[in-house]
């Protein structure tokens, strides 16, 4: 538009947008057709700052199910009890577990939508304030001085996320966390599509991680890294998604993690060293 815009609308629903000499007319709709906001009781609410919430949230969403067969898998369960908030979301392949120290009363377990948050992070990313958290039997609201985002809750049960977590470990190993991101991201580049992503991880000599991938089209790759501790058994292999793997390295931020394994075909715990509030669990793939 070359200068200023006058809007007006007039009896019949029609909204009319001039500027100098252009003229647009749409047509709309009378507005008690729009749907109404859910109410909420505004005494009380839970209290954030928009980037603790932000972060929490990218450190787990991605971890959500693609597939609609199972919907509470494709929302992310924020839970509140004993003045912490907890996120966790999973495709039953993965899990990303991630919690945080917050004051409030409310307690209470709800699925939202992992679309939801995943447009609440673009709209409050620039946006350094306190979020206020409202939440509704069917509703659950994100609100600062200047926006307001409503979304619905997924009905049902999330799955017991504590009896996910495996008890013991046969191996733990510490690693550099960085530098066995990149690892894994070039032996992506040989993994097999169709064969879930994998990328084999065999810990040799005791001291050294062998990282290795092989696409019968492009060929193989092979590279070694030394293990910073390891405790347990000193001879083991297992093969995993790397995706997975990467999505969960991206989203620790310290610089050292631990991982245990509990078997070639038990799931593989991944923390941020001497971080409990923040976990990540993938189910090895099979190899033939």
């Amino acid at each position: 538009m070359p200068k200023d815009i006058h809007l007006k609308v007039n009896d019949k629903q029609l909204v009319t947008i001039q500027s100098d000499e252009i003229i647009t007319t749409l047509n709309g709709f009378h507005s008690e057709e729009y749907p109404r906001l859910p109410q909420f009781d505004e005494t009380t609410c839970i209290k954030i700052s928009s980037m603790e919430l932000i972060d929490i949230i990218n450190q787990t969403s991605f971890a959500v199910s693609k597939s609609e067969s199972r919907p509470v898998l494709t929302g992310v369960n924020l839970s509140f009890n004993e003045n912490h908030l907890s996120c966790a979301a999973t495709n039953s392949q993965r899990l990303a577990y991630r919690e945080i120290p917050i004051e409030t009363d409310v307690k209470g377990s709800f699925i939202v939508p992992s679309s939801s948050l995943n447009e609440l992070t673009k709209l409050f990313k620039n946006e350094e304030a306190i979020i206020h958290i409202y939440i509704t039997v069917n509703y659950i609201v994100f609100k600062s001085k200047t926006l307001s985002l409503f979304s619905r809750l997924i009905e049902g049960n999330y799955p017991n996320i504590s009896s996910l977590l495996p008890k013991d470990a046969k191996t733990i190993i510490v690693m550099d966390t960085n530098q066995l991101l990149k690892g894994i991201d070039r032996a992506c580049l040989f993994a097999n599509e169709w064969k879930n992503n994998n990328v084999n991880l065999e810990i040799k000599e005791g001291s050294k991680l062998r990282i290795s991938s092989n696409s019968t089209e492009i060929g193989k790759i092979e590279e070694t890294q030394m293990i910073k501790m390891i405790k347990g058994e000193a001879d083991f292999s297992i093969s995993l998604d790397g995706s997975f793997l990467m999505d969960a390295l991206k989203a620790i931020k310290e610089e050292e993690i631990r991982m245990s394994f509990g078997g070639p075909m038990r799931p593989v715990l991944i923390e941020p060293l001497d971080n409990p509030s923040q976990l990540h669990l993938i189910s090895p793939v099979r190899t033939y």
